[in-house]
Order: C-alpha cells, then sequence, then structure tokens
C-alpha cells in the first residue's frame, strides 16, 4: 500500500478522495488550515469520519516550514492537492487570499516535491477557466482570459505545475472540476442552500432567471476520477464531470420540491458578471486516459443530500451559510 498527501481534506471533495484511497487500505496524511469561509462544524463533521491509517495536520500549505516538515517525516508516493479557496464572487471581494492559498501554497508543495523526490501530482483546478469557450469544454480549448481572480489563481497553479513538469520530471495531472456536489456538501454552492431553503420556507437567492446550467456532478464520482488521475501521464489535463447536456437550476429547484415535498420560495437576484451562464464538459480523455466516467445519475445524487441533510437534523438546518 502507498502513502499519499492529501490537501484541503477537510473540505467537500478532498475528504472524499481521503476516505476513498483509506477505504482501499492505503496511509494518507492531511492537512486542512480548517478556515472559517464557512461553518467549521461541517469540515470537522467530514473529519470524524475519516478512518483506517490517516494522520492529520491542522495547518496551511501558505506555510512553507510546516509543508517542508511534513515532507521530511512521510515518504509520498503522490500529492495530491486539493487545498484551494473556492467560490467565484467571493474571491472579487478578497483575491489576495486566492493567490497566496491557489498558487503559492501550490508552489509549496511542488518545492517541497522536487526537494523530496516526489514524482506524482494531482492538481485540482476547475471548469471556471473556460468562460466564454464554445460547449461542451474540451481541455485543449484556450483558458487564457479568467473572468473572476479564483479562476486566474487556478490557471496560475496549472502553470506552475506544468513548468515544474518541465524542470524536474514530475508527473502532473490537472483535474479539471465541473459543479461537484454531494452529502455535507460546501454550504456556499447552490444544491446545499436550495435544501435548506426549500426545507426552511426560506426564500431562494436565485442569481438570474434560473435558466443557467450546469453540468453537475456527484462527489463520489470526481473522488474517484481524482484517485484516477494518479496513473502516470507526463503533464496532462483532464476534465472531470457529468458529461451530459448541461441541467437548469430551474430543473434541480423542482426536483428538490419534489424530494422534500415543499414549494420554493423564490427571490430573483440580478445575474453575477463573474458567473458562467453555462458548463458542460466533454469527458472523452477522461475515458480513454484514466478509464473513468461518472455512474451517479443527478436525481439518485439529490435524493442523496436530501437524505443526508434530513438524517441529520437539526444540525445539519443549524449550518450557517457564508
Amino acid at each position: 500500500m502507498s502513502s499519499f498527501l492529501v490537501t484541503g481534506c477537510a473540505g467537500f471533495i478532498a475528504n472524499q478522495v481521503a476516505s476513498q484511497l483509506l477505504r482501499d487500505g492505503h496511509t494518507v496524511v492531511g492537512i486542512d488550515n480548517v478556515n472559517d469561509y464557512y461553518d467549521v462544524s461541517l469540515k470537522r463533521h467530514r473529519l470524524d469520519k475519516l478512518a483506517g491509517d490517516f494522520e492529520f495536520f491542522e495547518a496551511d500549505i501558505e506555510d512553507r516550514s510546516v509543508v517542508d516538515r511534513i515532507f521530511r517525516e512521510f515518504q509520498f508516493e503522490a500529492v495530491l492537492n486539493l487545498a484551494a479557496r473556492a467560490g467565484v464572487r467571493y474571491s472579487m471581494e478578497n483575491p489576495t487570499v486566492y493567490m497566496t492559498t491557489n498558487a503559492l501554497g501550490s508552489l509549496n508543495l511542488l518545492e517541497a516535491m522536487k526537494e523530496h523526490d516526489v514524482k506524482k501530482y494531482v492538481l485540482a483546478s476547475t471548469s471556471s477557466l473556460y468562460a466564454g469557450q464554445e460547449m461542451p469544454f474540451v481541455e485543449s480549448l484556450s483558458v487564457n482570459t479568467p473572468i473572476s481572480s479564483y479562476a486566474a489563481s487556478k490557471k496560475a497553479a496549472e502553470v506552475l505545475a506544468y513548468s515544474h513538469h518541465y524542470l524536474y520530471d514530475i508527473d502532473v495531472t490537472v483535474v479539471r472540476y465541473f459543479t461537484v456536489y454531494g452529502p455535507a456538501g460546501r454550504p456556499d454552492m447552490c444544491i446545499f442552500r436550495f435544501i435548506k431553503w426549500i426545507d426552511e420556507g426560506t426564500p431562494i437567492q436565485l442569481f438570474g432567471d434560473g435558466s443557467q446550467a450546469r453540468d453537475f456532478t456527484y462527489v463520489d464520482d470526481i473522488a474517484a476520477g481524482t484517485i484516477a488521475a494518479l496513473e502516470p501521464v507526463g503533464y496532462e489535463i483532464v476534465n472531470l464531470g457529468g458529461g451530459k447536456r448541461p441541467v437548469s437550476l430551474n430543473t434541480v429547484i423542482q426536483t428538490l420540491e419534489s424530494l422534500l415535498g415543499k414549494k420554493a420560495v423564490i427571490d430573483h437576484k440580478p445575474f453575477h458578471k463573474a458567473d458562467i451562464k453555462e458548463t458542460w464538459a466533454d469527458i472523452s480523455k477522461a475515458k480513454s486516459l484514466l478509464g473513468w466516467e461518472p455512474v451517479v445519475e443527478l436525481q439518485q445524487g439529490l435524493e442523496r443530500c436530501v437524505e443526508w441533510y434530513q438524517e441529520n437534523q437539526p444540525w445539519s438546518q443549524q449550518i450557517e451559510l457564508p
């Protein structure tokens, strides 16, 4: 069995990645600063689920001394870097922290990998880079015009990974995620918020008319694709998404209304300038290169989200929204 460093392991996706690696008998070292961008109790809830050969450091990848100490203590087969400041809108309010975490933090990891001869790096990136491009989005599209600080910081992380691949022969897979959802999901994203608001009878804050659409992808599938990306590839960028036509927010709301047995009250807000109207992944590369494709349909995934929310009441109702 191998030993892996998983960054951001209190976060939604990284926590599931760590869980799947531990389930398969691997050793996982996790690092997360457990910041308060959203309700810390949800992050603790995720961490409490991790069982197996797991060691956790509550620390920040921006701190190079901590990163070096971890690399001196453990010999890693690979690094899966999922630590990130996420969220398009908040990146406009505090762009500096996005660059320090998403770019400088990534650089700290790559430099430690170089010095300790760790040769495999998986970097979580984002479909937000494809803003303004023709759909379905393919990895070969030019993504040199990011429309948010979040996307720009992820682009920086991608090109830093390329330079370290070129200079130091680090094998890199960049995985671009498409609207990930699932139980214990981020409370700043629409699925969690819609469930909570519909259940409470609180008006849904809907930016735009609801026709904007996303390539929703279930978190277990995304985690499996991230682990599949550990295969040696040289340097490759790979989309991980649902791969089917995008689903509108109006359709998601209608499905959740049915599952909760309650009618949504909708408060329409102006469409946000930094948002993308639609996302749709071409996942043919993930299928051919990694042997990966998603298996959980949106209806089934939304059912699991509602079940988790209901089973964890009253705590889940009390989770604060950013």
